[in-house]
């Protein structure tokens, strides 16, 4: 498998933790204290551009999505159960399995696939929602990557995308503090000559034919253990970009 969003030892690296995507106070702990803010943030944009109620019980119903480096599906499946038709994309196989395993244990029914982004652009689907969360940091080529995202992307949709910014900070907080110190993540999960100011990502999904239309930060507040949304985009943040109707 090739394109541009394969690494091949990045998909190595990850696809090795296949087996503990689920395990909350394993080496994805982190991701699953972050999630509610990622859920959060992804439904009240969607509901606000489509018109929808985000207190209704099914807020996305009727709207495809595509959750491209889905790993184990933390991210596909609270956003199944908010009603949407849910496409998870991962080049690891072993990902992809566990994907599949604990959805259906769940009784959710979600599209997994062991298949890259190009592919699926080059066979001209489209999808109300595309999303690459956590991903833009692990790809070779995030200019070509970015634009296979935003091709798939429906008139009037629109794409999500959370990265980790290029500052001393990240390097501090995101490498050295949460690989090093903290040990939240495996050693040589980020390299932060990867990471994306927020100027680059706009640019490059300008480039797709979309306009970014929110800049948000992800800040960690120790004293709950918990992370919030915040206008600090100094290391974690989000971008909602929409492509017109």
């Amino acid at each position: 498998m090739t394109g541009a969003s394969i690494d091949r030892d990045e998909v190595a690296r990850f696809d090795a933790l296949a087996a503990r995507w689920w395990d909350e106070r394993g080496p994805m702990a982190v991701l699953h204290k972050f999630n509610p803010v990622r859920v959060g943030y992804i439904r009240d944009e969607v509901c606000r551009i489509f018109d929808r109620d985000p207190a209704a019980p099914f807020p996305l119903e009727g709207l495809s999505v595509i959750d491209i480096g889905c790993g184990g599906g933390v991210l596909s499946e609270p956003l199944a159960r908010l009603g949407a038709t849910v496409t998870g994309l991962d080049p690891a196989t072993g990902n992809i399995a566990a994907a599949r395993a604990h959805a259906e244990a769940e009784g959710l029914s979600i599209d997994y696939r062991d298949e890259t982004i190009e592919a699926v652009a080059a066979r001209g689907e489209r999808f109300d929602v595309v999303l690459a969360m956590e991903v833009v940091e692990h790809v070779p080529d995030r200019a070509g990557f970015l634009r296979a995202c935003c091709t798939t992307v429906k008139p009037g949709g629109l794409m999500f995308a959370a990265t980790i910014n290029r500052t001393m900070r990240s390097f501090a907080l995101a490498i050295v503090g949460a690989e090093y110190v903290l040990r939240w993540l495996p050693r040589g999960t980020h390299d932060w000559e990867k990471f994306v100011t927020p100027r680059e990502l706009t640019a490059d999904i300008a480039a797709g034919g979309l306009t970014v239309t929110d800049t948000t930060g992800v800040v960690y507040n120790p004293l709950n253990d918990s992370w919030r949304a915040s206008r600090d985009t100094g290391v974690n943040y989000m971008v909602a970009a929409h492509r017109p109707a």
